[in-house]
C-alpha cells in the first residue's frame, strides 16, 4: 500500500502579541547559541534552537543566526495545528521556517524537549557515516520532514539530515550542550 502525500497547506501565522516574549527559559537557549559561537561554527553554519515547556515551543526568528540571537530573537509558540497549518505565536518577528518540524518532534517524543539544528553540509560529510541519518530528501518545514525525523531519532539523540547538517536531541539544555561538545570539540 502506497501513502497518499497530499500537499501541505501554506503556513498561517497569527500574532497573539508582538511584544517580545519574557520567558526565563530564553536565557538558556541563549547559552546554547553562545557556545556554537566558542566552537567555531562559520558564517555558512547556520542553526534552529528551540525549547518546549508545557504547552509551548521556544524557537528563534526567522533569518535570526542562533550563534548571536538576543532575547528579541526568539519567538514563543503558544499553539500549532499541523493539519490546518496554523500557528498562533508571541513575538517581535515570524518565527524559523522549520517551527513546525520542531513542533511536531517536541510533541511526539516526551523524552526530547530541547532541539538544535545545524545547517552545515561539512559538518554532515565529517559524521556521515558514524552517525544515524535520514535516508530521504524532504522538503524543509513539511509533515515529510518530521516524520523522517522521528524515525531516525529512534536510533539516538544526534543524528543527520541527508545532505544538510546535524540535529541534536536531549531532555535538557546541559544533554544538548554535552553532545555539542562531544561532537564539535571542547570539553564539556
Amino acid at each position: 500500500m502506497t501513502e497518499r502525500v497530499l500537499p501541505s497547506p501554506e503556513l498561517h501565522t497569527l500574532f497573539v502579541s508582538r511584544e517580545v516574549s519574557h520567558c526565563p527559559l530564553i536565557a538558556e537557549i541563549l547559552t546554547i547559541g553562545k557556545t556554537l559561537h566558542t566552537l567555531g561554527l562559520s558564517e555558512k553554519e547556520t542553526g534552529i534552537m528551540s525549547l518546549d515547556y508545557g504547552r509551548r515551543l521556544l524557537i528563534n526568528a526567522k533569518n535570526a543566526d542562533v550563534k548571536t540571537m538576543t532575547q528579541q530573537h526568539v519567538v514563543e509558540i503558544v499553539d500549532y495545528d499541523p493539519l490546518k497549518n496554523i500557528m498562533m505565536v508571541i513575538g517581535a518577528t515570524d518565527p524559523s521556517s522549520e517551527t513546525p518540524v520542531h513542533w511536531i518532534i517536541q510533541k511526539a517524543r516526551q523524552d526530547i524537549n530541547v532541539l538544535l539544528q545545524i545547517n552545515s553540509v561539512p559538518l554532515f560529510e565529517k559524521w556521515n557515516h558514524n552517525l544515524p541519518a535520514t535516508e530521504k530528501d524532504t522538503k524543509p518545514a513539511s509533515l515529510e520532514r518530521a516524520k523522517e525525523i522521528l524515525r531516525v531519532l529512534q536510533k539516538g539523540k544526534v543524528i543527520l539530515i541527508k545532505n544538510e547538517g546535524m540535529i541534536f536531541g536531549g531532555i535538557n539544555v546541559k544533554e544538548v550542550h554535552d553532545a555539542l561538545h562531544k561532537y564539535l570539540g571542547g570539553s564539556p
